[in-house]
C-alpha cells in the first residue's frame, strides 16, 4: 500500500469544484471510461473514497478488485507558479484497487464525508461508496509521492 501524504488531504478534499479529480476505469471493451468525481475524499492514509450516485454508465462498471486511476491536477501546488508541492502542473495519480459498498461503516464514512453540493445532487441517499485501497501514489513524472510531502521553501 502506498501512503497518501498529509499534505495532499485538505486539498482533495476540498477539490471540488475548483479542482475535481478525475477517475479512470475500464470498460469491458478496454477503453479508459474516465470521469469527473466532485465527492472525492481521502478516507484513511491509504484509502480514497468516493460516492457514486448510480444511473450513469461508468456506475455499472465498478465492481470489487477493479483498478482504478484517480487524476488529481492543481496549479496551485505545481512547480511553475505554485508552492512546488507538486511537480509539473500540480499533478498526482494514485492507482488503486476498488471496492464497492452499499451499506455499513465505509458507506456511511464516505457521505458524511463528502462535500454538501455533493450530497445535494443525491438527496435519496441512492447511490454507494466506493473505496481506492492506494497501491501507488507518483507525480506526473512517474515518480512516487513522499509521505512527508511538503511545499517548496523559497531559497
Amino acid at each position: 500500500m502506498a501512503i497518501i501524504p498529509k499534505a495532499l488531504h485538505e486539498y482533495i478534499n476540498t477539490a471540488f469544484p475548483k479542482n475535481v479529480c478525475l477517475l479512470g476505469s475500464n470498460t469491458p471493451e478496454g477503453y479508459a471510461q474516465i470521469a469527473p468525481r466532485g465527492s472525492l475524499q481521502v478516507f484513511d492514509d491509504e484509502t480514497l473514497a468516493l460516492w457514486d450516485r448510480g444511473g450513469r454508465t461508468s456506475s455499472e462498471l465498478y465492481k470489487d478488485g477493479d483498478k482504478l486511476t484517480i487524476y488529481y491536477r492543481n496549479p496551485e501546488l505545481g512547480a511553475r507558479g505554485g508552492n512546488g508541492m507538486l511537480a509539473a502542473g500540480g499533478i498526482a495519480r494514485f492507482y488503486g484497487t476498488a471496492e464497492i459498498h452499499r451499506e455499513g461503516p465505509a458507506y456511511e464514512q464516505t457521505w458524511e464525508n463528502m462535500v454538501q453540493q455533493e450530497r445535494d445532487n443525491d438527496p435519496d441517499k441512492g447511490g454507494f461508496a466506493i473505496l481506492i485501497r492506494v497501491e501507488r501514489a507518483e507525480s506526473l513524472m512517474g515518480k512516487p509521492l513522499p509521505a512527508d510531502l511538503a511545499p517548496k521553501t523559497p531559497e
